[in-house]
């Protein structure tokens, strides 16, 4: 598992550029996600993926507990579709 701050060490010395500066495009670059998705855009990234919206309709569910069942709201929720480049490089 990476974690942010492994990926910052990462994109700054593939990129060439400061620790912090690559903070900040990870921040921009995920907060430019976050602001597209919640406005009902896609964010396609050729050969790296498409993040989009889905909507999950409301269904019904149990209480693991006591087996009750219980009405479980609908909901927008993200989405990631890996693109056909980020496939073949997993799959190398």
């Amino acid at each position: 598992m990476v974690n942010k701050s492994e990926l910052v060490e990462a994109i700054a010395g593939s990129a060439d550029i400061t620790k912090a500066a690559a903070g900040r495009a990870l921040d921009a670059m995920t907060e430019t996600i976050a602001e597209a998705l919640k406005a009902g855009d896609q964010v396609v990234l050729v050969g790296f993926g498409t993040f989009a919206v889905k909507e999950r309709a409301a269904r019904t569910g149990r209480n693991p507990q006591t087996g009750e069942p219980l009405e479980i709201a609908a909901a927008t929720i993200p989405n990631f579709k890996a693109g056909k480049a980020l496939k073949d490089a997993v799959n190398q």
